[in-house]
């Protein structure tokens, strides 16, 4: 499991989304985004389907993912 809190792009609080992690300032979770690219949708379509989340939120979770996922 992915530790987010060191991740910018993203916060949580236990009264929004029953405390999971999501975009910074939206009610996006970041859940939403790994299953739209699991499904097949690019990044372009997330945000056009989300435009609450911007692109450098975007990119930061992946990077964030990314690098926690290299950690061994």
């Amino acid at each position: 499991m992915i530790d987010w809190t060191a991740c910018t792009a993203v916060e949580r609080s236990a009264d929004t989304l029953s405390g999971a992690w999501r975009f910074k300032n939206t009610r996006v979770p970041v859940k939403a985004l790994f299953e739209n690219l699991e499904s097949g949708a690019t990044v372009d379509q997330f945000l056009e389907w989300f435009p609450g989340v911007n692109r450098e939120q975007v990119l930061a979770v992946l990077a964030f993912a990314e690098e926690s996922l290299a950690v061994t």
